[in-house]
């Protein structure tokens, strides 16, 4: 009975939390701007393109040259911050607000190991998660483990967000899809650059919530084997949006309002059908298995009040051999309990590759 109770107070503790954030007036909704026009159309056809035509094969990424500031120095560790020009094409980089056109990155990792003796993880940011720090945090125990931590700005966060943005609700619906694509070509190049310019042995993608969907993307269409790590993730942003917390910060009427229609009276259900039409891209059980399904483990908690268990376990049937873990929690309380949990599924994940050299 204990433990009933323990589990309805954490998903409970979720909605309180997301009904102080979400429908209260103390921040503005998501998409107040609307769709995003001719920009979501772009992106619509822009994703159906990502997928391979031949089953395995990827395109490759692209190659960036981050310029490197060293924030601090130890004998045994350096943090240094990155910043490179996002690899996107011209189709995106016109899509794309210009604050958002140079990407930033924070390294942390050992100096005592050679790099091909060393692994490291790019991490991606959850919703809300503008600065560096908490993903610097999971990310520093694991440098006794000889894992080195890059954690990469998104765009419309942070220093990238864009001027007329407030926090991190984002302004229109492409705003989210286009977050996410270009998001997953700038981790790509990252993974790359750790590969073949730093020497790194191992890499992997983690990331909590939203920078786990992301996550998840990135391994599936990276070209090489990769630790891929989504941690309290759904299989999709509909879940998000549509079914779960999220919905009720979404501006449902101002959707409407700029939905061309013929129909007079469109309805809140038709515009939420259309809004599912369109998230359906992020489905992750659409993309393909990575190249390694042994090396993804997904950490889900049992009471998560955003992300329902059904999600988590269709991914885990899409990506036959990865591994679902459990935790006792709901989404609020297993992301600032469960660090542990995180840091030990990404030691695990890795531990399933090969050496580079040794491939």
């Amino acid at each position: 009975m204990v433990n009933v109770n323990l589990g309805m107070l954490h998903y409970v503790l979720d909605h309180v939390y997301g009904a102080f954030m979400h429908r209260t007036k103390l921040s503005p909704q998501f998409f107040s701007g609307g769709w995003g026009g001719a920009k979501l159309e772009l992106l619509e056809r822009m994703i159906n393109q990502l997928f391979p035509e031949v089953q395995g094969q990827n395109w490759a990424p692209s190659m960036i040259q981050p310029i490197w500031n060293t924030v601090w120095e130890t004998k045994n560790a350096c943090l240094r911050e990155g910043v490179f020009r996002t690899p996107c094409d011209d189709q995106l980089l016109s899509a794309l607000p210009p604050e958002c056109h140079n990407a930033r990155v924070a390294f942390l990792a050992p100096k005592s190991v050679p790099p091909q003796k060393m692994a490291c993880v790019v991490h991606l940011a959850g919703t809300g998660d503008h600065t560096f720090e908490r993903r610097l945090r999971l990310g520093g125990p694991l440098l006794k483990e000889n894992i080195a931590t890059m954690v990469l700005e998104s765009p419309f966060y942070g220093r990238r967000r864009p001027m007329l943005q407030r926090g991190a609700r984002l302004l229109c619906v492409s705003d989210l899809l286009l977050l996410g694509r270009v998001t997953i070509e700038e981790a790509r190049s990252l993974l790359y650059w750790l590969g073949t310019e730093a020497g790194y042995g191992k890499m992997g993608v983690c990331g909590l919530s939203m920078g786990g969907v992301h996550a998840a993307m990135v391994g599936s269409l990276h070209p090489t084997p990769i630790a891929t790590l989504p941690f309290l993730s759904p299989h999709s942003a509909v879940v998000a949006f549509c079914d779960g917390i999220l919905k009720h910060g979404t501006a449902w009427e101002a959707l409407r309002e700029d939905l061309p229609t013929q129909k007079d009276g469109m309805t809140l259900e038709e515009v939420r059908e259309r809004m599912r039409d369109v998230l359906s891209l992020t489905d992750v059980t659409r993309f393909p298995i990575p190249k390694n399904p042994s090396s993804v483990i997904f950490v889900a908690a049992t009471d998560d009040g955003y992300i329902p268990k059904h999600s988590v376990l269709e991914l885990q049937k899409a990506w036959p051999g990865s591994e679902v873990r459990w935790v006792t929690g709901g989404h609020v309380s297993s992301f600032l309990l469960h660090n542990d949990e995180f840091r030990r599924a990404i030691v695990d994940g890795l531990n399933r590759l090969q050496w580079e050299e040794s491939a």
